[in-house]
């Protein structure tokens, strides 16, 4: 189930128009898109299948609902939806077992974070199963809630998850500050009226009004996410 918070918990951090930061996990955080797609490469490969390098572009970033079932039309694999899902999370799994990589930046924004007392949740379309293994990494303390893909009706593009985050931690979504590295986070979040900070790590993610683009989170401070904010008058 998605983890829940007291709205109180929401407080404005240091009276600033901030009110939460709600990060995506794979290519976010942690470093582990390219995973994903090993793991899809040697499933369909154990099935038969070779996947063209131009799915890949396709596939990263979205529920996974949604690349499995373009993986399966794709290559015609004799493997159901349920079954190829299963299989794909517990290859995952084994992938991560040993080390999570984070991303550059990403730990010292969370300490950050943290230590500014600043709400903060995990938005992300891989499952709970997924989700609480890498939460071990990256420290479950860090964040007031988490909200997985197969908790939600529909997961990114679609805004339900940070709107769900949002109102969860009590914030207004256009006082929450997200951080995606995809088009389809990108789109789920400002769907959502949040305000976007884009980390692309597969595929181009092009500017937009209201969206900005950064090279690492590297360039990711708490004083840069309040800048996005529009002062509370």
């Amino acid at each position: 189930m998605t983890s829940t918070v007291p709205a109180s918990v929401a407080r404005t951090a240091d009276g600033h128009a901030l009110q939460a930061v709600l990060l995506d996990m794979d290519g976010t955080l942690v470093d582990t898109e390219g995973f994903w797609w090993e793991v899809e490469v040697d499933v369909f490969g154990e099935l038969g299948h070779r996947l063209e390098e131009a799915w890949r572009d396709v596939v990263v970033g979205g529920p996974m609902t949604r690349s499995a079932a373009f993986l399966i039309e794709s290559t015609g694999a004799a493997i159901t939806l349920s079954e190829l899902s299963v299989l794909l999370n517990e290859r995952f799994e084994a992938r991560i077992a040993d080390q999570v990589p984070m991303m550059p930046g990403a730990e010292r924004l969370l300490a950050e974070l943290a230590r500014h007392n600043v709400p903060t949740a995990l938005v992300s379309a891989s499952h709970r199963r997924v989700i609480d293994r890498v939460l071990r990494s990256l420290g479950p303390e860090r964040f007031a809630l988490s909200v997985a893909g197969d908790e939600v009706a529909r997961t990114k593009p679609h805004p339900d998850p940070y709107l769900l985050a949002a109102a969860a931690l009590g914030a207004h979504p256009s006082r929450c500050a997200v951080i995606e590295d995809t088009a389809t986070g990108v789109a789920a979040a400002e769907a959502a009226g949040c305000r976007v900070v884009a980390v692309p790590s597969v595929g181009v993610i092009p500017p937009a009004p209201g969206r900005t683009i950064v090279r690492s989170l590297e360039e990711v401070d708490l004083p840069f996410l309040r800048s996005l904010i529009t002062p509370l008058n």
